[in-house]
C-alpha cells in the first residue's frame, strides 16, 4: 500500500508508491503501441471499470465502445482508493496511509488526436468532465485537495501517448498549493485584494506578457515564468473554484485553452508539456483570496542541479519575448538547454 512520508528537514510530504514501478514506460519495451493502447475505443476491457463516461444517445453500455470522454481508475495508482489513514510518529519521522484518488480522464476514443485537434464542442465536454470529477471529490469529507494535471510527451512524464489527463486527490494539502494559498491569504488580509486579479490588471495595462484576452479569460506569460513559453490561463472575474464554473464559462474557456495549446504547438513543433489546474483547497470553497488558474509548462529544457538544489529556476527566455512569439506564432529558438 502507498505511504505518505514527511521530510523532517524541508517539511514536504512524499508519496512512496512501489506499485508505480509496474507501469509501462516509453523506451522500456512495455509501453503500449497504437495497436494495443488500453485507452482506445474497443479496448475498454484493458482498463479498470469506468467511473464515468459521456456517450451520445444509443452510445452503448458501460465499458463498451461508443463513448466520447471516459474516466477510469488509474491501473497503477500512486494512492490507494481505500484503507485506514494510519498515522505514525517515530522520532522526527512522520507517516500517513497513502489513501486518496487517482483517476485517468481519457479525452477522446481516437488515439491519433491531441487536445488541440478536438472540436471546440469536444473540448467543452472534456472540461465538463473535469468540473464534475472535481466537484465529486470536493464532496468527500476525507479529501483536502485534488490536483488535475495533464502530461504530454516523454519529457513531461507521459507513459501513454493517447490524449488523457489525470486527477489525484489527497488527504493533505500539497505544499505548492498550500504556499500559494498562504500568500494569497496574506495579501487579502493586508490589502483586501487578490494577487491574480492584480496580475491581470497589470498585464492588461502593460500588454507585453498578454497572449490571449477575451471578456471571460486571459492567457499570460507570468511575470516570473519558470520555463520558456510558460502560460497561465486565468478567469477575468474572481473565481476561486474551477468546479463552480457555469456552462457559459466552460463554453468560453474551451476555445481559449485550445487556442493557447495550439500556439505552443505551432511555435515549438508540439513540444512535451505539463498542464496543471490550481483551484482552491476543498475546505476553502468560495475563498475571497484564491483565484483558480491553469498553468501550461512546456518542457523545452531540463531542471538541473542548481534548480533542484536551490528551488530557483533559470529561464533563458523572458516572458515578454515568449508572449510576443506566442502571439505571432514565431517559431524561433528559445535558448532552452
Amino acid at each position: 500500500m502507498p505511504e505518505l512520508r514527511r521530510d523532517p528537514i524541508s517539511g514536504r510530504w512524499v508519496i512512496v508508491a512501489p506499485d508505480r514501478a509496474r507501469r509501462p514506460l516509453p523506451g522500456s519495451g512495455t509501453a503500449p503501441s497504437r495497436e494495443n493502447c488500453p485507452f482506445c475505443a474497443g479496448h475498454e476491457s484493458e482498463t479498470p471499470d469506468e467511473i464515468l463516461a459521456l456517450r451520445p444517445p444509443g452510445g452503448g453500455g458501460p465499458n463498451t465502445p461508443g463513448w466520447q470522454v471516459r474516466v477510469v481508475p488509474n491501473r497503477f495508482p500512486a494512492l490507494s482508493a481505500s484503507g485506514p489513514d494510519k498515522r505514525q510518529n517515530v522520532g522526527v519521522y512522520r507517516t500517513r496511509g497513502g489513501v486518496g484518488v487517482h483517476e485517468v480522464i481519457i479525452e477522446s476514443p481516437d488515439h491519433h488526436v491531441s487536445l488541440t485537434q478536438l472540436t471546440p464542442e469536444a473540448v467543452e465536454q472534456v472540461l465538463s468532465v473535469f468540473r464534475e470529477r472535481l466537484e465529486s471529490h470536493r464532496r468527500r469529507t476525507d479529501l483536502h485537495y485534488a490536483l488535475l494535471f495533464k502530461n504530454v510527451g516523454l519529457e513531461a512524464g507521459a507513459s501513454i501517448e493517447h490524449t488523457h489527463s489525470q486527477i489525484m486527490g489527497t488527504r493533505i494539502l500539497p505544499g505548492v498549493i498550500g504556499e500559494e494559498w498562504k500568500l494569497a491569504r496574506r495579501e487579502w488580509r493586508a490589502r483586501r485584494r487578490c494577487l491574480l486579479c492584480e496580475m491581470i490588471r497589470l498585464d492588461a495595462s502593460d500588454g507585453r506578457r498578454m497572449v490571449v484576452a477575451t471578456d471571460s479569460f486571459v492567457a499570460i506569460c507570468p511575470f516570473a515564468s519558470r520555463f520558456p513559453l510558460e502560460v497561465w490561463i486565468v478567469p477575468t472575474s474572481h473565481e476561486s473554484d474551477f468546479d463552480a464554473m457555469s456552462e457559459n464559462q466552460i463554453d468560453s474557456l474551451a476555445p481559449v485553452l485550445r487556442d493557447v495549446l495550439g500556439r505552443v504547438e505551432r511555435v515549438m513543433g508540439r513540444p512535451s508539456y505539463n498542464l496543471v489546474l490550481h483551484t482552491a483547497p476543498f475546505r476553502r470553497r468560495g475563498d475571497d483570496s484564491f483565484h483558480w488558474h491553469i498553468e501550461v509548462m512546456p518542457r523545452l529544457g531540463q531542471a538541473a542541479g542548481f534548480e533542484w538544489g536551490s528551488g530557483l529556476f533559470v529561464n533563458p527566455l523572458t516572458p515578454e519575448d515568449a508572449a510576443a512569439r506566442l502571439r505571432d506564432g514565431d517559431a524561433q529558438d528559445t535558448g532552452a538547454v
